[in-house]
């Protein structure tokens, strides 16, 4: 076992030893109050089903885990003292969520394992946080601000502690640095992830108040928050999707090999996620890589190969000019339209962005010239050759390193 995936197996190790131990104990001392476990076991169900496959969001199932939590909150149904314990709540839990995951898994959409353990572990925290404090001290003695710090710090922590989870596990899957993964989760965690724990931490005292009849009450609101952010997907989605076709312009012309741009855009995202580039900064850059060789459209002979590289300086501003021109007229962020035609600039004067894609482009173009085992390696060295002159030197180093993960390959366009 390698370290960097030594995070994932521990986690999903400890995610299964608590689901072994909660089931076992709540097997043995029997289900609590059996139609409340029933009503939070098919809230959870329901949220699961409705999980976003694929979708690439931080929380693909809102109201599961909205679910999820309340159960973990709840000490009182309809003013009458709950009996459940944590172990009760992680068994809860784990069953709705493994029903809910049954279509998922049979479709082979989205990554089960880590969102199986990203659930049970949270989850777990908090009620072991909860549970236990809230039992010894009684219903009377967490009245009025103090249960309201006690639960607000609890989701808090949980947060903290769900955004760690996260980035670690992407970093032992991807291995991207860790830094800016956490720095993404937490910042994601202000959209939905607000939303969830302002469901979660009202549903449970509602449910102490006026019984179940609470969770629909209180779910509805972000079933339609979920559909919102759902269509809003789609739209995104879309819209790179129009991106990425008019990038192809370029190579049904003939000006650019198949896939160039692809293969641009990959690398380039790699590049960035390596230098610690937000998520903003990724997406502008992922849409301007796509979109660099637009103004190739303006040539009256195409150039060989469309290896814009080689050309001189002058060329290669003008070309780099004519396609924020054309990126302007085609209503894409305006930012894109700024790294497209500053990628042929001095890099000392440039943006991070188009450094990436100025470097990233040549590194395609020369590797390609150089088919065979030695193209990648002579390509990044008369990189690192011209770092002087055309490439910011820190950009190219980082491509390295991704290059080097990938076994020096250039990667598969689609």
């Amino acid at each position: 076992m390698t370290a960097g995936r030594a995070p994932l197996v521990l986690a999903h190790t400890t995610a299964a030893l608590l689901a072994a131990g909660c089931l076992g104990l709540t097997l043995w001392r029997g289900i609590d109050q059996p139609a409340v476990a029933l009503a939070f076991g098919v809230l959870v169900a329901v949220g699961e089903l409705s999980r976003w496959s694929g979708s690439g969001e931080r929380e693909p199932a809102p109201l599961g885990a909205a679910g999820a939590l309340s159960y973990a909150l709840l000490g009182q149904i309809a003013g009458r003292p709950s009996h459940h314990g944590a172990a009760q709540v992680v068994t809860v839990v784990l069953a709705a969520a493994l029903a809910g995951c049954v279509p998922h898994v049979a479709s082979g959409r989205g990554s089960t394992a880590d969102h199986l353990t990203r659930r049970l572990l949270t989850v777990g925290f908090t009620a072991v946080c909860f549970q236990p404090v809230y039992r010894q001290a009684g219903p009377h003695g967490w009245g009025g601000p103090a249960y309201t710090l006690l639960v607000v710090a609890l989701l808090v922590l949980t947060t903290l502690c769900d955004a760690v989870l996260a980035a670690a596990l992407a970093h032992s899957r991807t291995r991207w640095p860790f830094g800016p993964l956490l720095r993404d989760e937490l910042r994601a965690r202000l959209g939905i992830g607000s939303a969830v724990c302002a469901t979660g931490a009202v549903m449970s005292p509602a449910v102490a108040v006026v019984g179940l009849w609470a969770l629909p009450v209180f779910s509805l609101p972000l079933l339609l928050t979920q559909l919102s952010c759902r269509r809003y997907a789609a739209v995104r989605t879309t819209y790179r999707q129009t991106i990425a076709s008019l990038a192809r312009a370029t190579e049904i012309a003939g000006y650019t090999p198949p896939g160039h741009a692809r293969r641009v855009a990959v690398l380039s995202l790699a590049v960035g996620r390596e230098l610690g580039l937000t998520e903003p900064e990724l997406t502008v850059l992922e849409y301007a890589a796509l979109m660099h060789d637009i103004g190739q459209l303006s040539l009256v002979d195409p150039v060989p190969a469309g290896a814009t590289a080689a050309l001189p300086a002058e060329e290669q501003r003008r070309i780099a000019l004519l396609g924020g021109a054309v990126v302007r007229q085609t209503g894409v962020d305006a930012e894109v339209a700024v790294v497209v035609e500053r990628q042929a600039d001095p890099y000392p004067e440039q943006p991070v962005s188009a450094r990436i894609v100025r470097a990233v482009n040549a590194y395609e173009e020369m590797a390609r010239e150089e088919a065979g085992l030695g193209g990648p390696l002579s390509a990044l060295e008369r990189l690192r050759l011209a770092c002087a002159r055309d490439y910011e030197p820190e950009v190219v180093e980082s491509l390295a390193r991704v290059l080097q993960r990938d076994g020096l390959t250039l990667p598969t366009a689609g």
